[in-house]
């Protein structure tokens, strides 16, 4: 199949990123080499755009990916954040953004890449350390040096982004956003628009759950989704109904859950009016191939009817 392209500003990539965060933690049990077939397999499908980060891993994500596009440079849209200093013996964190710091981190990025430039930056959580003038500044070097193509955010409000826009060009605001998480709409969308940057949704997919493949008894000690408060509990318990109306729109088609909840989102494009380019996350082979086939999947209003109310019945918070 031909997955085929979308324009995020200057910056071409396909039509479905790859997220690479869950080949080095959070979701249970990682394996390099079953990692690098997927992120070669992925390459072979036509899915070109590849999101990683500095702190994912400690710095064992950008490795990785590193090194399985080594030799394939040229055919890929490198994405990677930065500004998430994390304590590994705890879930403590620092946000930081000020100006040598973000040029350092970059060069740190672009050492375990192996690369001489990062097609799209972003900083990953808006600083606590600094204004977002100083960061975006600092970015908006790296963009002159050569060494950065296009500059992204994460998880902004309108607000934020409009001050970013001010000091230098945003090409994509990087969120998470599902069938249930669309809170995007509310924050950031408004910017989006009115300043032509595009929505790169992380877990499109609901960080599994949306697939109804998820056991949430049996989580890895390692694997974060058990301590999530939508996932367990009584939560979990109501959020199955949530999957359940998932799976059965896919069952009408003749297709996966997961299918259904990416196509979702792809079609979110025409109803937000910006564009829309999902990243969903896998470690795996057989998931990758799944996700790609989401792009044939269309759906009617029918199925619309039934989706698009699912965010306001679900239990929890995402964090």
């Amino acid at each position: 199949m031909s997955i085929g392209t979308v324009k995020l500003g200057g910056l071409t990539v396909s039509a479905q990123g790859l997220g690479c965060m869950g080949m080095s933690q959070w979701y249970g049990p990682t394996d390099w080499d079953e990692s690098i077939t997927t992120l070669h397999r992925a390459l072979d499908l036509g899915v070109t755009f590849l999101d990683t980060a500095n702190v994912y891993g400690a710095g064992h994500n950008e490795v990785l990916v590193g090194r399985a596009i080594h030799d394939r440079r040229d055919q890929v849209q490198l994405a990677t954040k930065f500004g998430i200093d994390r304590d590994v013996s705890s879930d403590e964190r620092q946000l930081h953004g000020k100006r040598a710091y973000v040029l350092a981190s970059c060069d740190d990025s672009l050492l375990r890449l192996g690369v001489d430039h990062i097609d799209l930056y972003y900083l990953h959580r808006p600083p606590q350390d600094a204004e977002i003038e100083e960061t975006v500044g600092a970015m908006a070097e790296l963009v002159e040096a050569g060494k950065v193509r296009y500059l992204g955010l994460s998880e902004v409000d309108d607000d934020l982004l409009r001050r970013a826009c001010a000091v230098h060009p945003i090409t994509a605001v990087q969120s998470e956003y599902s069938l249930w998480t669309r809170d995007p709409e509310t924050t950031v969308l408004g910017a989006l628009r009115e300043l032509g940057v595009a929505l790169v949704p992380y877990s499109p997919l609901g960080r599994g759950f949306l697939t109804a493949t998820v056991d949430t008894a049996s989580f890895a000690a390692n694997d974060f989704r058990a301590r999530n408060p939508r996932f367990s509990g009584s939560a979990g318990e109501a959020n199955q109904a949530i999957a359940a109306a998932v799976s059965a729109v896919a069952e009408r088609h003749g297709v996966t859950a997961a299918q259904v909840a990416l196509a979702w989102v792809h079609g979110r494009t025409a109803a937000l009016g910006v564009p829309v380019v999902p990243i969903p996350g896998t470690k795996r082979v057989k998931w990758l191939e799944q996700n790609v086939g989401a792009l044939d999947v269309e759906l009617d209003e029918t199925d619309l009817a039934e989706l698009d109310p699912l965010a306001a019945q679900v239990v929890g918070g995402r964090y």
